[in-house]
């Protein structure tokens, strides 16, 4: 099957054959990429199709499997945000506002669905090995495996989590960034 990720009607389209089929048990939507800071600040097309991207099309394809989830009250829908996400910053605050949409989206279904049988997951992992990394692997900055956290998603989802840092150091480092006062943060060159 193929289809338009940046269409609702072409989403919509695509999960409801899929749902027809069969029930989904679980849907994870990992898509998405990571846009250049510097040429999304001086083209605004670059811009938009960054958002779209990483935060509009993930947020469409939640929506269309979590009414069929809701329908048939079951399944996990797990979705794939950032540690981006949890405080913008100015190396990368294009990427990091689209994956703060998916967190606040992520919490907004999760509370509409908390009285279901539908579990949402929200996945924030930190810099992983994969190919919408490879500018990243010349600095000193570790990559994580990717078969680590695909593991630690698995596991994170048979455990029913609802949020899960991969690797799980992330979720400390967050929180530090997230408390850092904004005169001192501003200071940081991150």
């Amino acid at each position: 099957m193929q289809t338009d990720f940046l269409n609702a009607t072409a989403i919509a389209n695509l999960v409801n054959e899929i749902a027809q089929r069969r029930s989904v048990d679980i849907a994870l939507i990992a898509h998405g990429s990571l846009p250049d800071q510097k040429n999304c600040e001086q083209d605004l097309t670059l811009n938009q199709d960054a958002l779209q991207l990483n935060a509009v099309s993930p947020v469409l394809f939640a929506e269309a499997f979590a009414m069929h989830m809701q329908n048939a009250n079951s399944g996990t829908l797990a979705l794939i945000g950032s540690v981006a996400g949890d405080r913008g910053r100015k190396s990368n605050y294009v990427y990091g506002a689209a994956k703060g949409l998916i967190t606040r989206y992520i919490q907004g279904l999760q509370h509409r669905l908390a009285n279901t049988n539908v579990k949402v997951v929200l996945i924030k992992p930190g810099p992983t090995d994969t190919p919408m990394t490879q500018n990243m692997k010349s600095g000193a900055l570790k990559l994580a495996p990717v078969g680590d956290v695909a593991k630690a998603i698995v596991q994170g989802i048979a455990k029913r989590k609802t949020t899960i840092y991969v690797p799980g150091k992330w979720r400390m480092i967050m929180a530090v960034i997230k408390l850092i006062p904004q005169f001192i943060f501003n200071k940081m060159d991150i």
